[in-house]
């Protein structure tokens, strides 16, 4: 690093826990859920958001070890940089950051646009304004005060979760009466139409779309540089991500494929609604749009805080202008954050005025971009290990070691990057990879030509002082 690793350390692991878990948990279980057991059969979903919580526990493993190691500011970015390649740094940054600029956009909108069914006469972007506002807010006064409100946002989809599987699962074994079952529903969707009704490759169908789902647990890295006591609070929170994931996202698949005919998931409405509503709990629709409303605001919350850091690290990196890198008096990167929530509202704009162009683009590179960034991190830990190792140092110096290596970063490495390979057999995700190559081809360009420039500049102002 050239200059600072990290910002203030003002994150305790209270907030780290339910950052790591309040990350994770956004539409894409809330909302997307449907579409993949739809898709891949009550079975096949089961498998898929399994093997995605392996993938990602894998994942978070390998960066338990680099981001203790390295506790900076940026992270995955740092460590791509020094282990892989200044180039791949820059393009890993860019994506991550482009990731979460888009989700900003989208969330945003998402956010109006369930504003509008309690106050129709309110337009959409007045509500989206009020939102910009709130999240801008939440972030530019103190880490702090992100990290306590994400805390609170996650608090609520806990306990929205926690009731849906509880009442799910007492209806599942008919303890709760549910509307179109006169027995105990049980396992039976299951196995009535067959294991695998849309056939075995709705599985591998599905697989990037389970990966989306399970985006964000990254984010407890991003935090490293502003949690007191790395060393302690980012381990455990990485040991519990597993047993959340399997509880949260695998419960919650098991009770919508018992209660929900795959036929019907995801075409009308939220599996969450749906079961709610087959429960006859009043107000069920109102209940889950006002927890998919906080879901939305938390994933704008992380995405401006992430997008942020980001750029704040390409700044201190000397990467990008280091006036981006300036902090005000409580260590807040004020010009990264109002850079990356412009980045958000263009990102809004787009959507509004270029959804079948530019904003398509965006949001297929933005899809495919954190799976990519997973790819980077398995390998950093590869050669990370490799190099500490040959520099004289012994496995007993690191405070973190990631378990079964070198199984498990190989594992995470080629997992994730089957996972890109596979949408290629899918028609309707297949333009990720169209966009999403040639984009990392000019990321990668990008950095080489500034390089360039930035030589001939230097070497032409040494040339000027001599002269």
């Amino acid at each position: 690093m050239t200059k600072k690793t990290h910002l203030a350390r003002e994150m305790s692991a209270r907030h780290i826990q339910m950052i790591a878990l309040g990350g994770v948990i956004g539409t894409g279980l809330f909302l997307s859920s449907g579409y993949t057991i739809h898709q891949a059969g009550p079975l096949g979903t089961v498998i898929a958001y399994l093997i995605g919580a392996l993938i990602v526990y894998a994942v978070m493993l390998c960066l338990g070890e680099l981001s203790v190691a390295m506790p900076y500011t940026g992270a995955f970015h740092v460590y791509a940089k020094n282990l892989i390649g200044p180039a791949t740094g820059f393009t890993v940054a860019i994506l991550y950051w482009l990731t979460w600029t888009i989700a900003m956009g989208s969330e945003f909108t998402a956010a109006g646009l369930i504003m509008k069914r309690w106050f129709p006469q309110i337009p959409v972007w007045w509500w989206s304004l009020l939102f910009i506002i709130i999240i801008l807010l939440s972030n530019i006064f103190t880490v702090k005060a992100f990290a306590e409100s994400e805390f609170w946002f996650a608090v609520i989809k806990v306990v929205a979760i926690c009731a849906f599987i509880l009442l799910g699962a007492l209806a599942v074994i008919d303890l709760i009466p549910i509307q179109g079952y006169h027995h105990a529903p049980l396992l039976n969707n299951f196995t009535k139409d067959g294991l695998f009704p849309g056939g075995f490759s709705g599985l591998f169908m599905t697989m990037l779309t389970v990966n989306f789902a399970f985006s964000g647990t990254e984010l407890i890295a991003i935090t490293a540089g502003e949690t007191k006591h790395p060393e302690k609070t980012l381990p455990k929170a990485i040991h519990t991500t597993l047993w959340r994931l399997v509880i949260f996202f695998v419960g919650s698949m098991i009770v919508m494929a018992s209660l929900i005919p795959y036929q019907k998931a995801g075409v009308t409405q939220s599996p969450f609604v749906y079961v709610f509503s087959q429960l006859g709990i009043p107000y069920a629709a109102d209940l889950m749009n006002f927890v998919v409303l906080t879901a939305i605001i938390s994933a704008a919350n992380s995405g401006l805080y992430a997008s942020t850091r980001m750029l704040w690290s390409l700044a201190n990196e000397g990467t990008i202008p280091a006036v981006i890198a300036k902090t005000n008096k409580r260590g807040i990167p004020v010009f990264a954050l109002l850079l990356s929530m412009l980045g958000g509202v263009l990102a809004l704009l787009s959507s509004i005025y270029a959804a079948g162009t530019v904003y398509l683009v965006l949001v297929s590179v933005s899809g495919l971009a954190v799976v990519f960034v997973w790819i980077a991190i398995s390998l950093c830990e590869l050669i990370f290990r490799r190099r500490f190792l040959a520099a004289g140092h012994q496995l007993s110096e690191l405070k973190y070691r990631t378990p079964w290596y070198p199984v498990v970063p190989w594992f995470a490495f080629i997992a994730s990057s089957l996972s890109c390979i596979l949408i290629w057999f899918d028609p309707q995700q297949r333009i990720a990879l169209y966009c999403t190559i040639p984009f990392v081809i000019v990321c990668y360009a990008a950095y080489y030509l500034q390089t360039l420039w930035r030589k001939y500049t230097t070497k032409k102002k040494v040339s000027t002082v001599v002269k």
